[in-house]
């Protein structure tokens, strides 16, 4: 009987091919991988990091179990290891050098590829990407909208003295809490509208959200002071409703500013009215002036005259 040589060959030859196109298709279409991670992370006191991946086998002839995601950071493998918040992700969890905000990484996926009775070891990769970590970024608004002079709270991280909030590039009157909290005074702009809000710093402009701030009345007694200098005289301001957490601020400004002297007039929490005492300075005549309330301004005349 006589055997043809290359059958055999030609066999041997198929079965490579058949082995190495399954290692392409793996490779190229075989699984997918998805970066779960976002490319900014905000910073936590112990600086350590998750890195979620997701691997998606597309084809059968991935052996069972043998899939082993790595992360590459710094030319170093770091197995991933199998999340608990679904199926096909895998987490790592990176304890970030000190002195360093960023995070540079790719995956390898290595893997079985069954055919013709072997096995062949395939390997996927992603693209080089990274994740910075943000060490100043803005929570949220405690609420979104209020009357002129409302005290607002604002969360988040990172914050400085330095720190202004500005409503449509209009600055708010800023109180530093805390390097988590800031708050600020709703300034006298037109009521009905809303308007962007955005923290300023040397650092650059964070949107924040966004505040509408409401139509508010208030009502000042006596409607007119008439003083001599180094005389004093009460002034009430009463407004429509209890003033919110934190107080009402109401930004009395004046056009004769050595002729009166009088303090900051806070509305206390709770309460709709607050008394002030207006002492008189130098003989002059003017108003003081209230914006943002009733039809956009509320004035109350002054005359200060000489002893």
């Amino acid at each position: 009987m006589h055997t043809n040589p290359i059958f055999p060959a030609r066999k041997f030859l198929l079965s490579l091919a058949a082995a190495v196109g399954l290692l392409f298709l793996a490779g190229c279409q075989g699984i997918v991988l998805t970066n779960l991670t976002p490319g900014s992370l905000p910073e936590n006191p112990s600086q350590i990091y998750t890195i979620t991946l997701r691997v998606t086998p597309k084809i059968q002839t991935i052996a069972p179990g043998t899939l082993q995601p790595y992360i590459v950071i710094d030319g170093q493998n770091h197995q991933m290891t199998k999340s608990a918040l679904g199926e096909n992700l895998y987490e790592y969890e990176y304890q970030l050098p000190a002195g360093r905000d960023e995070i540079r990484y790719y995956f390898i996926v290595k893997y079985q590829i069954e055919g013709n009775g072997t096995r062949t070891p395939g390997e996927t990769y992603s693209e080089l990407t990274s994740a910075r970590v943000v060490r100043r970024y803005v929570l949220s608004l405690e609420v979104n909208r209020g009357p002129v002079g409302a005290r607002i709270s604002v969360l988040g991280r990172g914050f400085t003295p330095q720190d202004v909030i500005y409503l449509d590039n209009n600055p708010a009157r800023t109180v530093f809490e805390s390097p988590n909290a800031l708050s600020f005074f709703v300034p006298a702009l037109p009521a009905g509208q809303n308007y962007r809000v955005m923290l300023g710093s040397a650092a650059g402009n964070s949107p924040v959200g966004t505040f509408r701030i409401d139509s508010s009345t208030i009502t000042v007694m006596p409607s007119s002071l008439t003083l001599r200098t180094r005389e004093r005289q009460a002034l009430t301001f009463t407004i429509a409703n209890p003033a919110p957490a934190g107080g009402l601020l109401l930004d009395v400004t004046t056009d004769v500013p050595d002729s009166v002297i009088m303090p900051e007039v806070i509305v206390p929490q709770g309460q709709s009215s607050v008394t002030v005492t207006v002492e008189g300075g130098r003989p002059g005549s003017g108003s003081l002036f209230l914006r943002g309330y009733g039809s956009g301004e509320v004035s109350v005349p002054v005359t200060v005259s000489a002893n």
